[in-house]
């Protein structure tokens, strides 16, 4: 045989092996990535996981619990608008609320091997005599909280594919919770005891605990909080979780909230903008308050936001008599200012909420805790989704048997016509 012609196919051979494994490489690669079990490390400040809070209550009382099928018809929503973490609030015997979601999402698992959402567990807790009528002991925990934690233990371990995170407590530490806060050393406990059983082999290893609170519980704000024990449940979380809401201080704290004299001039969409560009910036301060309280007492882990959110109804301090923040163009714009800035910056954001839960306020149809949805109770996508309507994303879900449609009917003047200017500063 010819030496020239033998080194030439030898060559081809090489390259045509060389092109081969290339070829095969992204599949394996693929592949691996498929087994790959997820955890809190890699979803927590990764924008291709979105983060939402959600309640799937759709009756005026948590008595009206979900079923399987409806909690199935909302993961489907969320999943189509690209959410792939919840988070739940308690585990209550009688609120099966988040053992029905875990289910849920199983099912949908085991229906569809690419389905993929994930659950910050929350465990509620509170203080001794909360919500009984008598006089509420913030320095003693209530004897539930043990069974609390007990099942959000039972649950992870029963879900390990789906919980990644359990939240010992929600707005537990903040003193304007007056009806049930606690010391900071009952959450400590609690965290330490979660820690304990990881370390033990009781709880998974990757599975990470918190506690969600307003920043100010996390030194963030007035110096009360600046306690020892603050200090060591720092040290003891595998990282933060804090509540932001400006909405709520455009009446209580309204220091950036309202028009500027010179922006008298703009038109209403600019001043709209302007005054929820202030807002986003309130919540940022936030933030950062937390961050640098961190710093200054030696602890550096991530910091996340556990909730913040918009309304966009109220007939009470945040409508049109008050501060007149509510409506669904502020609420759209308070959306997306908060995704774009905390997926630019690594920051998982849960925002609250998915859809509008009535019985947050039965007795008052029009009251803003019934409203911070992106979703109407019958499953209406409010203005901040509009886009992903138009994008065709919700095509073959529903809710409650229904199309996913725009609110007023995808008609921008009429929805104009409901906005309110904030006052005149």
């Amino acid at each position: 045989m010819n030496v020239n012609r033998s080194f030439k196919i030898g060559i081809l051979l090489g390259q045509l092996l060389i092109l081969g494994s290339c070829g095969n490489a992204p599949k394996e690669e693929e592949k691996l990535n498929q087994t790959k079990e997820i955890n809190a490390v890699d979803i927590l400040g990764n924008p291709d996981y979105q983060a939402i809070s959600y309640g799937g209550y759709r009756g005026i009382s948590r008595e009206e619990q979900p079923t399987i099928a409806q909690l199935k018809e909302d993961m489907k929503i969320m999943a189509a608008m690209g959410i792939k973490v919840l988070r739940t609030y308690n585990v209550q015997p009688n609120l099966p609320h988040a053992s029905n979601i875990l289910a849920a999402i199983k099912e949908l698992k085991n229906e569809d091997a690419d389905f993929e959402m994930y659950v910050m567990l929350g465990a509620w807790i509170d203080c001794k005599n909360a919500w009984t009528g008598l006089e509420p002991d913030h320095n003693i925990e209530s004897e539930a909280n043990a069974g609390e934690i007990a099942r959000a233990v039972a649950l992870a371990n029963k879900y390990p594919d789906i919980v990644k995170v359990i939240a010992v407590g929600n707005e537990a530490m903040v003193k304007w919770a007056a009806s049930y806060y606690v010391q900071p050393a009952v959450i400590l406990k609690w965290v330490n005891h979660l820690q304990g059983l990881k370390k033990k082999g009781k709880l998974s290893k990757d599975l990470w605990i918190t506690s969600s609170d307003n920043f100010a519980s996390w030194g963030g704000g007035d110096y009360i909080y600046h306690t020892p024990d603050l200090t060591k449940l720092l040290k003891a979380v595998d990282y933060v979780s804090l509540h932001t809401y400006p909405m709520h201080d455009t009446h209580y704290n309204a220091v950036f909230w309202g028009t500027l004299s010179f922006e008298k001039s703009l038109t209403t969409h600019e001043k709209m903008d302007a005054a929820m560009g202030r807002a986003r910036d309130y919540a940022k301060s936030q933030y950062r308050s937390v961050v640098e309280y961190m710093t200054v007492v030696g602890v550096d882990k991530p910091v996340h936001i556990g909730e913040t959110g918009w309304a966009s109804v109220s007939n009470g301090h945040f409508g049109p008599d008050g501060s007149r923040a509510t409506d669904e163009y502020k609420s759209a714009k308070f959306y997306h200012l908060m995704r774009d800035w905390t997926n630019k910056e690594g920051i998982s954001c849960f925002y609250f909420e998915a859809f509008d839960e009535r019985w947050k306020d039965a007795a008052n149809k029009l009251g803003s805790e019934n409203h911070f949805g992106l979703f109407t109770l019958d499953g209406k996508a409010k203005y901040a989704l509009w886009d992903q309507v138009d994008a065709g994303v919700f095509k073959g879900v529903t809710r409650g048997g229904k199309p996913i449609t725009k609110t007023y009917n995808g008609d921008k003047k009429e929805l104009m016509k409901d906005v309110l200017f904030p006052p005149l500063k």
